[in-house]
C-alpha cells in the first residue's frame, strides 16, 4: 500500500514514523520551502509518552524533555488557588508529565524517517479519489496517486475545508504570545504555574537547559491590530498586575524568541474518515490550547491508526477502528479545552470573585479525575 501524508508537522511525521516501521511505502509532503525549527514550548502528557515508547521514539524524546511534577493554579496576587499533582500519573502509567521545545519533537521524528520520505515546497491544492486511490494536485502542477491519503495539514487544511465545507474555525475570545527565556532561578524547577486575572493570564513552565516556557493571553477581538508587533516590554506591561516575575519573564524573553497568535479551535467534526482520505492531528480536531494536548491528541491518531493496521488486513475495517477511538475522544477534548479556557479567561470581577472563591475548594484528586480519561488512553 502506498501512503501519502500531508503536512510535516508532528502529527504527520509521527503517523509517518509509525507506519514505515510496519513496512508501508509512506511519502510525506510539505508546503514549506525547508524545516524550520520554530515554535515555543509543548506539554506532552503521558499519554503521548507512553504512545511514543510504543514506536521507539519515546526515549528520544523523553531525554529532550523536563519532567513536571506540580501544576499550580493562582490568582492574580500569587495566591495559590489549587493544585494538580502529576506525580501521580507517572504511578499510574508509568510515564512522566514533559515539556520539551516543538522543534526538538520535531527532529526526533525526522531522524526516525527513512532517507527521502519528507518532500518540501508541495503545496497541496485539492485531492480527488475513486473507491481505490487518491490523486493529490500539487500547486506546482505535479500530481501523485496513492491508496491511502493522510491529510495533517493543520488548522487550516486545505483538504478538511474541501471535504467539509462548513468546518471554519472559530475564535475563541482571546490572542496569546508565546516564548522561551533563560530561567535564572526564577520559577521552580519541576512546577508548571497559571495565574488568574480578569485582565489576562499567565503561565510558566521550566524547561530542558534551565530554559522557561510561558504564554499569556489577553481577552480581545480577532486580529486586534493593537496587540500586532507588540514589544517584550509592552507585552510584559500588559501583565504588570501580576507578581513581578511575570513582567521580568516576558521583558527579559528575546523578540525573536516570542510569537502571537488569536487562538482558535473547530467544532468537533462527526467523521475523520472521507473514503480513502482520512484527517488527522489539528487537520480533524484542532483545539485551543488550554489542556495541552494538541500535539498528544496528533501523536495519539498516528499510534491509533498504525494500531488499526497492526489488528485489521483489510483497509475498511482499519479507517473505521480509527474513527471509533478518536472521533468522540477528541470531541471531548475540544469541548473541555474550550470550557477551561472559558473559566480562566473571565473578564467580570464579581464572577471571578466566585471562581477563585470555590476554586481551592475543589480537592486535587477531583481535578485529577476530571482528567483522567486523558491519560487512560484506549489506543488498541
Amino acid at each position: 500500500m502506498k501512503i501519502a501524508i500531508i503536512g510535516g508537522g508532528i502529527g504527520g511525521l509521527c503517523a509517518a514514523v509509525t507506519l514505515q516501521k510496519q513496512g508501508f511505502s509512506v511519502q510525506v509532503f510539505e508546503s514549506y520551502a525547508t524545516f524550520h525549527p520554530v515554535g515555543a514550548g509543548i506539554g506532552i502528557g503521558s499519554n503521548a509518552l507512553q504512545a511514543l515508547m510504543e514506536i521507539g521514539v519515546g526515549k528520544d524524546v523523553f531525554a529532550n524533555g523536563h519532567a513536571l511534577h506540580t501544576q499550580v493554579f493562582q490568582d492574580a496576587l500569587g495566591k495559590t488557588l489549587n493544585t494538580i499533582d502529576f506525580t501521580v500519573l507517572k504511578e499510574l502509567y508509568g510515564q512522566e508529565n514533559i515539556t520539551i521545545h516543538r522543534a526538538d519533537l520535531h527532529r526526533t521524528f525526522l531522524k526516525a524517517l527513512q532517507p527521502n520520505t519528507l518532500h518540501f515546497n508541495k503545496k497541496c491544492i485539492s485531492v480527488d479519489q475513486n473507491d481505490t486511490q487518491v490523486t493529490i494536485h500539487f500547486e506546482d502542477g505535479e500530481t501523485v496517486s496513492v491508496d491511502l491519503l493522510i491529510a495533517a495539514d493543520g488548522i487550516n487544511s486545505s483538504i478538511r475545508q474541501q471535504l467539509v465545507p462548513g468546518s471554519v474555525l472559530r475564535y475563541s475570545g482571546y490572542t496569546c504570545w508565546r516564548g522561551i527565556t533563560e530561567n535564572k532561578g526564577r520559577i521552580d524547577k519541576y512546577t508548571s504555574t497559571e495565574l488568574w486575572s480578569t485582565k489576562g493570564r499567565f503561565g510558566m513552565a521550566p524547561m530542558k537547559d534551565e530554559l522557561v516556557y510561558w504564554f499569556a493571553c489577553i481577552n480581545t477581538s480577532a486580529r486586534n491590530p493593537q496587540f500586532q508587533h507588540l514589544a517584550s516590554q509592552d507585552i510584559g506591561n500588559l501583565f504588570d498586575h501580576f507578581p513581578e516575575v511575570v513582567n521580568n519573564i516576558i521583558s527579559t524573553t528575546p523578540p525573536e524568541n516570542i510569537l502571537h497568535h488569536d487562538i482558535s479551535d473547530i467544532k468537533p467534526l462527526l467523521q475523520f474518515v472521507f473514503g480513502r482520505v482520512v484527517l488527522l492531528g489539528d487537520a480533524a480536531h484542532a483545539t485551543t490550547p488550554n489542556m495541552g494536548q494538541g500535539a498528544g491528541q496528533a501523536i495519539e491518531d498516528a499510534i491509533v491508526l498504525g494500531n488499526g493496521f497492526k489488528q485489521f488486513e483489510h483497509v475498511d475495517n482499519v479507517l473505521a477502528f480509527y474513527e471509533e477511538k478518536r472521533v468522540a475522544r477528541t470531541a471531548k477534548v475540544i469541548r473541555l479545552s474550550r470550557q477551561i479556557g472559558a473559566t480562566a479567561q473571565i473578564q467580570f470581577r464579581p464572577l471571578a470573585k466566585v471562581r477563585d472563591f470555590l476554586f481551592p475548594f475543589i480537592p486535587s484528586k477531583l481535578l485529577m479525575e476530571r482528567l483522567k480519561f486523558l491519560f487512560d488512553a484506549k489506543l488498541k
